[in-house]
């Protein structure tokens, strides 16, 4: 289906590695330090998926639907702060690469196609994680949050990569795990791959009407 397509653009929270364990690390390190409750992996993993700013949000409402809570500038500032600083230190102690993620990605480049990285990650932590895996190889470029001025689901980090490389966005494929991505992607005018294992809140993917829904990393490998 994606035979003519030059590049693949991946998510990387949800999509690439599972990173859930150390951010519900570091969440509920800062929530210890503000002497707040404490959350499981499980309850954190459906607030991961929108950025370090709506996660933290999330965790000091004690809810996804942190919109209809007042939190004070000053103290999501202080919270977010000392999350930031906690998960910096430990960025790998508890993540894991999803399975098949190295040899797809190798499998990938071997056939001739660009790829990119493309998360609402802190970009200060993305080229680190992306080293610690190995997997800097694989990828072109990549772009994080303070990237660009927008996150997704805004489809503008996806045209800026389009942009680096030289690729037009109908020459592309976004693969991702959430509504952010497959949002970007209908945003941008790209194809889309959704993948069922990551972070997507509850929300079932299909309803968002991706070109391709895959249950595992490897089966991408199908379509190109």
């Amino acid at each position: 289906m994606f035979k003519d397509k030059e590049l693949i653009v991946f998510d990387m929270d949800g999509t690439l590695i599972d990173s859930v364990p150390s951010l519900a690390y570091a969440i509920n390190f800062m929530l210890q330090k503000l002497g707040k409750a404490t959350f499981s992996e499980e309850i954190v993993r459906k607030w991961v998926g929108n950025g370090a700013d709506i996660l933290v949000k999330r965790a000091l409402s004690s809810k996804i639907d942190y919109e209809s809570e007042s939190i004070d500038e000053l103290y999501f500032q202080n919270a977010k702060e000392i999350f930031l600083e906690f998960y910096g230190k430990n960025l790998n102690s508890k993540t894991k690469l999803y399975p098949d993620v190295a040899n797809t990605l190798n499998e990938l480049k071997k056939r001739g196609y660009k790829m990119a990285v493309a998360t609402n990650k802190p970009i200060e932590f993305v080229g680190d994680m992306l080293e610690y895996f190995e997997l800097n190889s694989f990828f072109d470029v990549y772009l994080g949050g303070g990237s660009v001025a927008y996150k997704k689901p805004h489809p503008l980090i996806l045209h800026t990569i389009c942009d680096k490389l030289n690729i037009a966005e109908s020459k592309s494929v976004m693969v991702g795990d959430s509504k952010s991505d497959i949002l970007a992607a209908k945003s941008a005018n790209m194809d889309s791959i959704a993948l069922t294992y990551g972070y997507n809140q509850g929300i079932n993917l299909k309803e968002l009407e991706p070109t391709i829904i895959c249950s595992s990393f490897s089966e991408i490998l199908e379509y190109f």
